[in-house]
Order: structure tokens, then sequence, then C-alpha cells
């Protein structure tokens, strides 16, 4: 039997509508203000939830990483982010994080985050797994790059503790350079192996792909978010500006309708039509 998967009370899962993370990360470039800004348009644009990054940067990468410079410019005080959830939660968002380090896991729980993300880096990152696990609370988990034995392992760690637990098909590429090498049958095979909640963590250009996801299953949809492709960073180019970000979730909750439900009998628009079946 799957496992129920909820956030702040909602049910998330197959047959019930999309639950959409615009995922903020680092794209607000260190600047609470900015940061502020693409919650607003989040929730303008009809998203779900809101997610970000906590890391403490000399935990996460060592000083002499390519993109130690970038993460520490981008790096935000526990102080700014509790500032954030507030404000989040006063827009009626959802907002969480994924963490890098204990003392990240331990600030989030502090806030009363209603979900943690696990990065796909940190699948097979066992330590961090089990810190994440300790707090009690759902975990949705992205799986790039991973295989089914490492997944199996992450699993039986979230088992182990009790918690909820979801996972994203995720091709971990920036971008994936074509929509071909996405994938999408995993979405189906993460939720019949694991008897989860499964979705896609969205990382190719544009919008196709996260609606094809749904249409594969997807009760979750990730997708990196900012106001403007051309900012300096290296998650702008790939994220959704916010009309983007509107139609996707348009563009979601479309395919869910058209998708509707099993039937096993006629329909309405059939009703005229029905005169006509030949018993014999």
């Amino acid at each position: 039997m799957d496992r129920i998967f909820q956030i702040n009370g909602r049910s998330i899962g197959e047959g019930l509508p999309a639950y959409v993370i615009a995922e903020i990360g680092i794209n607000h470039n260190g600047q609470v203000e900015t940061a502020k800004e693409l919650i607003d348009r989040a929730k303008w644009a009809g998203a779900d939830a809101v997610k970000l990054q906590t890391y403490i940067t000399e935990k996460r990468v060592q000083n002499d990483s390519p993109v130690y410079k970038v993460l520490k410019q981008c790096e935000m005080t526990f102080d700014q982010q509790r500032d954030l959830f507030g404000y989040a939660m006063e827009k009626q968002i959802d907002i969480f994080s994924t963490p890098f380090d204990d003392e990240s896991v331990d600030f989030l729980a502090s806030v009363n985050i209603p979900c943690y993300k696990i990065a796909s880096f940190d699948v097979v990152n066992s330590k961090l797994l089990r810190k994440v696990s300790g707090q009690g609370r759902p975990v949705i988990m992205s799986r790039g790059m991973a295989t089914q034995e490492e997944i199996d392992r992450a699993v039986e760690t979230f088992k182990a503790h009790d918690i909820s637990f979801a996972l994203l098909h995720c091709i971990s590429a920036y971008p994936v350079s074509s929509l071909r090498n996405v994938n999408l049958r995993t979405i189906r095979a993460l939720k019949e192996r694991y008897h989860c909640t499964s979705g896609f963590s969205d990382h190719t250009l544009g919008i196709e792909a996260a609606k094809y996801a749904v249409a594969a299953g997807a009760s979750i949809i990730e997708k990196h978010f900012t106001l403007s492709r051309k900012s300096e960073g290296p998650d702008h180019p790939i994220s959704a500006e916010p009309q983007d970000m509107k139609s996707l979730v348009d563009s979601v909750r479309f395919v869910q309708e058209i998708m509707g439900e099993e039937v096993w009998s006629s329909t309405g628009p059939e009703s005229a039509i029905l005169q006509y079946r030949r018993h014999s």
C-alpha cells in the first residue's frame, strides 16, 4: 500500500492536484528583498510552494571549489531565512528548504518547516539522511544520478525512522539538453517500486517536460524559479520566469483535467449516441 504523503495537512498523490514547487534555491543572489519578490511572484503564478537552499558554505564545499565564491555570495544567514519563512507564511504559500549540513537541519526544524528537501547530490550522504530523518518530518528527495541500490538505501533510512517520503525523478544536468533525455517512465517506476508519491524535478528549458511529467504520473513538479533568466548566477538560465511559472501551473492543471478519471461506462458526451448501440 502506498504511504500517504502530506505537507501542511494537504495530501499529495495520484488522483489529487499536482503540487508545484517554485525552486528559488540561490536565485535570490543573497538578497532578502529579491527573495521576497520571488515569493510574491510564485504566489501570483499559482505555485503551491517555494523552496530555498539552507547551508553554511564552508560545510557544503571546499574553499578551492569552483562554486565556492558563488555559494558564499548567495549564502543567507539563519536570521534572514527566518524572516523569509515568516514572510511566506503571511503570503499563505508553503515554504521549505534543502539543508546541506547539520546546523542547517536544526535551524529548519526550529522554524517548523513542513518538509525537508534532499538534493540529488545527497542521495548517497547517509549521515545527512539520518540527521534529516531524525527530525520526524516528511522528506522529498530527488534521485538524479542515483542507482536503484542507492535509492534503496536512502529509502531504508526513511523507513527506519518511520517518516513519509516522496521521490522525484531528476536528470542532474543544467540544463538537460533535450527532452529525449528525460526518461519520464522513471516517475511511475519510482511510485511502483517504493510505494510512495513520486514526481519530477525539472532541469529542462521551458515547461513542456513538466506537462508530460504530469501525464506520466507526477504528483509533484519542482522547477527552478527566477525573476529574470538574464540575472547573474548559475541557475538563472535554466529557471522559469514568473510568466513561465504561471503558464506551467496552468498547463499542469489542464493536463490533469483532461487526464480525468478511469471510466467504465458511457459518459455525458456519449448520451446522444447510445441509441445506436447494436445489441444482439
